[in-house]
C-alpha cells in the first residue's frame, strides 16, 4: 500500500504533474490528446474525482483535482496512465514505459496556493511561448469559464456550473433559432439538435435538461437517440 506524507490528510486539493519518459512527446497530436482527455473524464466518475483545472502539453500534462480520498487519487492515476500507455504503445508499435515515474502530486494547503496553482497551470502554453493568451489553448479546460463549448473544453464539475450552463445554452438556442420553447417539443429535429449540444459539447444530464425544459426525461431520451430525426 502506498504511503503519503501525513498532512494530505489535511486537504483534498492536488496538483498532479505527469511527463512522457526521457521528456519524449507522448501527446504527440489532437488524437491523443483527446483520447488522453477523454479517459480523465471518463475515469473522474470511477474514482469520484472532481477536476478542477488540466492543460496537456506535448510531453507533460498537469491536473488540479479534488478528492475525498487519497486513495482514489493514486488509483485514479494508475488506471489514467496504465490505459494512455496501452493506447500509445499499440498504436505506435512499441514497447515500454511511457510516462517518466508515476506521477508527482502536490497537496493545495490554502486558497492562495490554490488559486496560483489554477493560474500556473493555464498559463503552461503561454509560458512555453505556444499561445499568446490561455483562452486560445485548445487543450485546457479553461475556456469553459468563457462558455466556449466544444470537445477540448468537456468539464464541468459542479452541479451550480451545469444548471447555469444548461440555462445559458437553452437560452442562446431558443434565440438563434428564433423558436418559441413552448412550440420546440414538438419540433422533433430541433429539440434533437439542442439536445446534441447539451450532452455532447456541455456534458449536462438527461435528468437536468428535462428539468430545465420541462420535459419528459424518456421523451428526451427517445428524441435523443432517434436516428431517423434531422
Amino acid at each position: 500500500m502506498a504511503r503519503y506524507p501525513r498532512n494530505y490528510i489535511n486537504t483534498p486539493f492536488f496538483h498532479i504533474m505527469v511527463q512522457g519518459i526521457n521528456k519524449a512527446y507522448i501527446f504527440n497530436n489532437h488524437n491523443d490528446i483527446i483520447h488522453y482527455i477523454n479517459l480523465i473524464n471518463k475515469l473522474k466518475f470511477k474514482f469520484n474525482i472532481n477536476i478542477i483545472a488540466y492543460c496537456i502539453m506535448n510531453n507533460h500534462a498537469h491536473i488540479l483535482l479534488e478528492t475525498k480520498d487519497i486513495k482514489n487519487l493514486s488509483n485514479f492515476m494508475k488506471i489514467l496512465n496504465t490505459s494512455y500507455g496501452i493506447y500509445y504503445n499499440k498504436k505506435n508499435n512499441r514497447v515500454g514505459y511511457v510516462f517518466r515515474n508515476r506521477f508527482k502530486s502536490e497537496g493545495i494547503y490554502n486558497e492562495k496556493h490554490l488559486y496560483n496553482c489554477i493560474n500556473y497551470i493555464y498559463n503552461n502554453p503561454v509560458k512555453a511561448g505556444i499561445c499568446s493568451s490561455p483562452d486560445v489553448y485548445p487543450y485546457s479546460n479553461y475556456r469553459k469559464i468563457n462558455k466556449v463549448f466544444d470537445q477540448y473544453a468537456s468539464f464541468i464539475d459542479t452541479d451550480e456550473d451545469k444548471i447555469i450552463i444548461c440555462k445559458s445554452t437553452i437560452n442562446d438556442f431558443i434565440k438563434n433559432n428564433s423558436i418559441d420553447l413552448s412550440i420546440l417539443k414538438e419540433n422533433k429535429s430541433k429539440l434533437k439538435e439542442l439536445l446534441i449540444i447539451l450532452r455532447e459539447k456541455c456534458n449536462i444530464s438527461f435528468k437536468a435538461i428535462a428539468f430545465e425544459l420541462n420535459f419528459s426525461k424518456s421523451y428526451l431520451w427517445k428524441i435523443y437517440n432517434n436516428s431517423k430525426i434531422k
